[in-house]
């Protein structure tokens, strides 16, 4: 009985070890990739080396096991103590290459907290552009009472775009509506207007005019070393009170406003920001009634286009007065598709497009 144990502990051993053999070959082509690659460095060589060393180990402690269990089932006598006594020699090379399995471990551990690292910094990369796109224009905008708010984004290309909208409250009963346009696309651009939105979020608390705001907007930013860059923006601060709008435009494209007596555009009231740092800008207010809707755009919208021909602001008056009755979400929505049917289904450039309407 002892005799057949033996020998099918030997055919087990032997394929174990043949496994394992086959396991180091693969480690050792790994080694010699790792070799060949100047790019690699030294702990991915060690690591490679010590996976194949271990597997090269094991092979043999098995191929020595299944030997000597081999003799043993088949002779009897001293020959037993030798074939046994040959399992010292994976032994002894354990005990000698475990000399560096502690630093192998670090080596180890510390490879994983690096590749760890660098799938939590991946992760960080393809999230952030979302996040900042989502600060410039943001999927909601908070509800003010007395007020209806729409609007629509989309970034021409990828998600990091210069155009921004904002909504904000600058008082007890006056709102402001903020749209702008820094020049070029991309993570600069982005940045620019990331700085632009924020900062005139703080000058239209501080100042009650939005051209003042403008102005300080404009000095800030022209003081910077970025003066490849220009940025257009339109600012609408509602007085629920009064029953006004005011409004300055810095180069931006026309504001629409859409009264029961008629449509009424509010150009530029000065100079692109950023273009001369002692601009100076300009402000006019309008009476706004119950049911009176501005549309605020960036040049996106207006410049889609088909050939030669623009969409321009004549299509956009005729498509806001269609859906003049209809929630500002969907007249902006309208907007934007209409532009991309004039622009065969795709429009190239970055487009915010907001619709504000009194109740």
């Amino acid at each position: 009985m002892s005799t057949i144990v033996l020998g099918a502990l030997a055919v087990i051993a032997l394929v174990t070890a043949g496994a394992y053999a086959h396991s180091a070959r693969l480690r050792l082509r790994l080694v010699n990739l790792v070799d060949n690659d100047l790019s690699v460095d030294i702990e991915a060589h060690s690591l490679a080396f010590a996976a194949f060393r271990k597997e090269a180990h094991t092979s043999i402690v098995y191929g020595v096991i299944s030997l000597a269990s081999a003799v043993v089932a088949i002779v009897d006598g001293p020959e037993i103590a030798a074939a046994f006594g040959a399992l010292a020699v994976p032994a002894a090379a354990a005990l000698w290459w475990s000399r560096t399995s502690s630093r192998e471990a670090r080596m180890a551990r510390n490879r994983y907290d690096l590749e760890r690292r660098a799938g939590e910094a991946l992760e960080q990369e393809q999230l952030a552009p979302k996040a900042w796109a989502a600060r410039l224009a943001p999927e909601e905008v908070p509800d003010f009472s007395g007020f209806e708010i729409g609007r629509v984004y989309q970034a021409g290309s990828g998600l990091m775009a210069g155009d921004f909208f904002d909504v904000h409250r600058v008082g007890p009963t006056r709102v402001a509506a903020v749209i702008g346009d820094v020049a070029g696309h991309g993570i600069e651009s982005s940045i620019t207007a990331f700085q632009a939105k924020y900062l005139l979020r703080v000058f239209l608390r501080q100042f009650r005019d939005p051209a003042q705001a403008f102005e300080e907007l404009n000095a800030q930013l022209a003081a910077g070393d970025r003066h490849e860059e220009f940025i257009s923006a339109a600012v609408i601060v509602f007085d629920t009170e009064a029953g006004t709008l005011r409004y300055a435009s810095a180069g931006h494209p026309a504001v629409f406003l859409f009264q029961e007596d008629g449509t009424a555009p509010l150009r530029s009231t000065g100079p692109l920001l950023m273009l001369d740092p002692k601009a100076q800008y300009f402000s006019r207010e309008i009476s706004m009634e119950s049911g009176d809707l501005v549309v605020m755009y960036t040049d996106g919208l207006a410049e889609a286009r088909a050939g030669v021909g623009l969409f321009g602001e004549e299509r956009i008056i005729k498509t806001a007065e269609r859906e003049l009755n209809a929630p500002p979400d969907v007249l902006c929505k309208a907007l934007l598709d209409a532009a991309k049917d004039h622009a065969g289904g795709v429009i190239d450039d970055d487009t915010a497009i907001m619709a504000i309407r009194r109740d």
